[in-house]
């Protein structure tokens, strides 16, 4: 067994769109990064490759390379299930923690587990998804980035 943690905050901005899990989620603003800056398959991808001992996305992924400019992430995460067999490895579970104040997450939740357990290999079982918000604390309260935390079991 191994087990990984995983972490990734993105800026809210105009003019992009918010994709958490794979989901196109309808808000007036999204995330800014190289890719998609999808915050939750990127604290995902970090905790398996931390339970891989590889580091994380940005050694994998770096976003100084033009080849994963606006990259669909849940296409990066995909690549990474050659990398558990390599290892004789596969998902024992995930569990994730999306941090925003806005917009409601729960009804896209079950549609993020789907997309992640497809992406990853495994059966939707195996992926468990939790939105929360700050009570208007911090940076997440104050509207103005999204978090997500990620726990992986490789067995």
């Amino acid at each position: 067994m191994r087990i990984g943690h995983g972490y990734d905050v993105h800026r809210l901005v105009e003019g992009r769109r918010l994709i958490l899990g794979g989901v196109d989620i309808p808000h007036n603003v999204g995330l800014l990064g190289h890719s998609d800056a999808d915050v939750l398959t990127h604290a995902v991808m970090d905790a398996i490759l931390g339970a891989l001992g590889m580091g994380d996305i940005g050694h994998l992924f770096p976003d100084t390379d033009p080849a994963y400019a606006g990259a669909d992430s849940l296409g990066l995460a995909a690549r990474l299930v050659p990398l558990m067999q390599n290892h004789g490895l596969s998902i024992g579970n995930v569990d994730a923690t999306i941090i925003a104040q806005a917009p409601k997450l729960a009804p896209h939740l079950p549609q993020m587990k789907e997309n992640l357990a497809r992406a990853l290999g495994t059966e939707p079982s195996r992926i468990n998804i939790k939105a929360t918000t700050e009570e208007k604390l911090g940076f997440t309260g104050e509207k103005l980035g999204i978090a997500a935390h990620a726990v992986c079991l490789l067995i």
